[in-house]
């Protein structure tokens, strides 16, 4: 009892000196034990999630999984902002003990957990350090851990970089991992153990999804001979979720221009001769026409045995968006009905990342959807209730309130703001002006996008059999 108690002082230490929660840290003793609050002392009721968390703390993994699967529950349901605020630290460093000592199930629940405990926080400081105390931990598991864990592991990674990356290399570095856990290299004497499909598919898809946050990933041509010629290869798998996890990830590299890049990098490469680099262009063009007559083919693929309509019917309608997009350059068009409202997309990098949310949230998407502000701004979307100012009257985002407050509060007085005023503007301004931001990252896609489009219009950018 002496050795938890002391585990649930020193977690409750790593929490924000703003956590006024009066709830008792010890499951043992929350029905009976009272806090002085004020002159009078109160008996305190604990919630269901302050339950869940202080039931991290036990020996028996089932009571932890079960406390693991109550708080995906609670985030999802609804937006435990409060909560995250003053327990923060404790949730996000219990999950990490649970991935570095718990079974695979507790595995798989701490991972969904922080998470959702990243998108909960949003762009800031706390995303950047649940990114960067979970690498580490998320890579060991990776390596170590049981099948049945990886998948959840592979997508909050995904998730944790994309929210709180702020340097792009932190970006680049989770997708090494993914990458080189998905399609490891092969190493004299050592057999490489093989990825099942659930996990080749999630990996690929998480890669992807990480790509859409990177305005231009500078690498050179071989690397992205051996990503494309790796991706068409999966597009002759038996796993549906597979094809369709690499056809998308092409369509994404076709759209950011990089297999065109690609093409140039081989035929003009500096330190490569003539021949070399005429070998190299040669293969860009052949690879190109490999991937139009399997995208062709999996467009109008035939039910094969054990497929159901539902799932055929949707890679048809993938491929077959694929398909017109490389031949003629159409982007998908797609729209939901969220809360009353539509949330459109109308560009692979965008498709992706919803359709990697709304995964990743499952039940819980529209609910995040219609109150999670990062959500809004990497999505373009705003409910209802925030479109009725227009033009200059336009609803401003959390970030822009926080700084134009203060700036109004302290702009032409003589009195410098508080230290916790001066630190808040510090993080909101990287929130909004970091080159890897959610807000900046839209904006600056979009117009990259826009620009790539009327290029490619201009010189058949991205037509696939365009004479070379």
């Amino acid at each position: 009892m002496g050795k938890r108690n002391s585990q649930r002082k020193h977690a409750a230490m790593l929490d924000s000196d703003d956590d006024n929660s009066s709830e008792s840290s010890s499951s043992t003793i929350r029905s009976d034990h009272t806090w002085a609050l004020e002159p009078e002392t109160k008996i305190v009721k604990a919630t269901r999630l302050d339950e869940a968390l202080d039931a991290l703390f036990e020996k028996r993994g089932s009571t932890r999984e079960n406390a693991l699967a109550a708080i995906i529950e609670a985030f999802c349901a609804n937006l435990q902002h409060q909560f995250v605020e003053n327990k923060f630290a404790t949730l996000l460093y219990q999950c990490l003990n649970s991935i570095k000592k718990g079974s695979a199930k507790e595995v798989a629940l701490a991972s969904k957990v922080i998470g959702l405990l990243a998108l909960t926080v949003g762009c800031g400081d706390n995303a950047h350090e649940i990114l960067e105390q979970s690498v580490t931990p998320i890579s060991q598991a990776l390596k170590s851990g049981s099948e049945s864990s990886k998948v959840a592991l592979l997508e909050c990674l995904a998730i944790v970089t994309f929210v709180g990356g702020i340097d792009p290399a932190e970006t680049e570095q989770s997708m090494n991992i993914i990458w080189q856990f998905v399609h490891p290299k092969l190493v004299p004497n050592v057999v490489a153990v093989k990825p099942s499909a659930a996990v080749i598919a999630a990996g690929v898809s998480s890669w992807a999804f990480l790509l859409t946050s990177l305005d231009g990933w500078k690498r050179n041509p071989k690397d992205w001979q051996e990503s494309i010629s790796y991706l068409s290869s999966l597009l002759d798998k038996n796993d549906r979720s597979v094809r369709m996890a690499a056809g998308e990830s092409l369509a994404l590299i076709f759209e950011m221009g990089s297999l065109e890049e690609f093409a140039a990098g081989a035929n003009c490469s500096a330190d490569s001769s003539v021949q070399e680099g005429n070998k190299g262009f040669s293969h860009v063009v052949g690879l190109r026409s490999k991937i139009l007559n399997q995208v062709r083919n999996l467009s109008a693929e035939a039910g094969g045995k054990g497929s159901t309509k539902k799932d055929l019917n949707s890679q048809r309608n993938l491929f077959k968006d694929i398909l017109e997009f490389l031949e003629d350059g159409y982007y998908p068009e797609n729209s939901m009905k969220i809360g009353g409202d539509t949330l459109q997309t109308a560009k692979w990098y965008k498709l992706i990342q919803l359709n990697f949310f709304k995964h990743y949230l499952g039940g819980g998407f529209v609910k995040h959807m219609l109150g999670n502000e990062f959500l809004h701004d990497v999505l373009q979307f705003a409910p209802l209730d925030k479109k009725h100012l227009q033009g200059s009257e336009r609803i401003m985002s959390r970030v822009e309130k926080d700084l134009t407050f203060i700036h109004l509060k302290f702009n032409g007085t003589n009195i410098r703001p508080p230290v916790i005023m001066r630190q808040k503007a510090s993080i909101v301004k990287r929130m909004y002006y970091s080159p890897n931001s959610a807000v900046n990252k839209a904006r600056t896609q979009f117009l990259n996008k826009q620009r790539m489009i009327s290029e490619g219009r201009n010189e058949g950018h991205f037509a696939v059999n365009s004479e070379e």
